[in-house]
């Protein structure tokens, strides 16, 4: 089951941002790494910025979570993260499939960490292509507000 999470679930979704997160350690430079990988004060202010989260449940547990943030022309897909012992059991790929018939008509795209195979491999077999690095810099400069680090260092992805 799927369902829309709002900002009184931040306890319930950072759990899962945070668990997940741990993969991306070692693979994303150390100068973007922290723990918890996202403050409470960061989910919020997500939250303010229009994001919209959805949960996967499974035996009525929260196992995943992805986000939606609509910005100018596109629609990005943030924060999308299944709990490590769930994980490459489908949670992720239904919260996808949600997303996809969701926003049919709609420019669809997402940003991750370049060393991140496993992701970017992810969302390629949605039929996502992988935009060239000069692309990935503009779009990642028009669409979403990262520091020059991260944008060296990221990939975006696009559903047409």
């Amino acid at each position: 089951m799927i369902k829309e999470y709002k900002q009184n679930s931040t306890s319930k979704i950072l759990n899962i941002i945070n668990n997940a997160s741990l993969k991306y350690k070692g693979i994303i430079p150390n100068d973007c790494w922290k723990e918890p990988y996202m403050s409470e004060q960061e989910l919020l202010n997500e939250f303010s910025e229009g994001v919209c989260m959805y949960g996967y449940h499974q035996n009525d547990k929260l196992i995943g979570v992805i986000g939606v943030q609509k910005v100018k022309d596109v629609i990005l897909i943030r924060h999308a993260y299944t709990l490590s012992c769930y994980q490459n059991r489908g949670a992720g790929s239904a919260l996808v499939e949600y997303l996809l018939k969701k926003s049919q008509d709609s420019r669809l795209l997402v940003g991750t960490w370049k060393d991140a195979t496993w992701a970017i491999q992810f969302y390629q077999k949605f039929g996502f292509i992988l935009h060239t690095k000069e692309e990935t810099i503009l779009l990642l400069k028009k669409y979403w507000k990262i520091p020059t680090k991260q944008i060296e260092n990221s990939v975006v992805l696009e559903k047409f």
